[in-house]
């Protein structure tokens, strides 16, 4: 099995403690993810748990008018489908693949049987990184409603396309601008004109659906204070799981 693979390119299977990895490893499925793939909508009762770890998922709510609107961003730092482990069984969200490649997945009962045998909330066990884990999510959250409320449209992609390269194993993202628009809820226009000034800047290149970053420090003096934020947030997420 490759590299990308292994499903200890998650970061929250690789900060396991052996014992725990052990234990919830031949639970443990690979799946290929297709760009668009939906994982579970809003309110599905959840039958698995996803560990991506080359594949990028964003988190959506919908609205009644059948726009959906992106709350959270997915890569080889998290998982997906937390309500397993928090309490619940329905989705809170929907999650849908935008960016193709590789994950785990394991039965939310396997998980649950887990965490029921974990040893607490010790370092490396499992309920103590999830739960790690679900904090940065949160605050996620929380900062991209804040963006979403008070920022620009180009400096919301500008945000948007460097937490998503930050999570990704190549330097092209395939996506159209309709897209982008309904993970942003704003209007197609908007994101047309902001990323027409971005590749009139040298920026960004933009060719048939596909995206890709020119120069990425002019990028970071485009977007508003909630990258740095969102950021610094995940690496610290990281450089915990690593320590754990």
């Amino acid at each position: 099995m490759s590299e990308l693979r292994d499903p200890q390119q998650n970061y929250i299977l690789r900060a396991l403690s052996p014992p725990e990895f052990e234990r919830i490893a031949p639970h443990l499925e690979l799946v290929s993810m297709s760009c668009a793939e939906v994982l579970y909508e809003v309110n599905e009762k959840l039958q698995f748990a996803y560990f991506p770890t080359t594949a990028t998922a964003s988190l959506l709510c919908g609205l009644e008018d059948g726009a959906s609107v992106e709350v959270a961003v997915v890569g080889n730092e998290g998982m997906l489908g937390v309500s397993v482990f928090m309490g619940g069984d329905a989705a809170l969200t929907q999650a849908t693949i935008h960016t193709a490649g590789y994950g785990y997945r394991i039965p939310a009962k396997s998980l649950r049987e887990a965490l029921g045998r974990s040893g607490g909330r010790r370092a490396g066990t499992l309920q103590q990184l999830l739960l790690r884990y679900a904090q940065t999510l949160i605050m996620q959250m929380a900062q991209t409603t804040a963006c979403n409320r008070r920022h620009s449209v180009e400096q919301q992609l500008c945000r948007w396309l460097l937490l998503n390269f930050d999570r990704m194993h190549s330097s092209s993202l395939a996506m159209t601008q309709e897209l982008i628009s309904n993970m942003l809820g704003v209007r197609r226009e908007s994101i047309t004109e902001a990323a027409r000034k971005l590749q009139q800047a040298g920026i960004i290149s933009y060719h048939r659906g596909h995206i890709e970053v020119t120069n990425r420090p002019e990028l970071e003096t485009h977007v508003c204070e909630c990258y740095g934020i969102l950021k610094k947030e995940s690496e610290r997420l990281v450089t915990d799981l690593l320590a754990a």
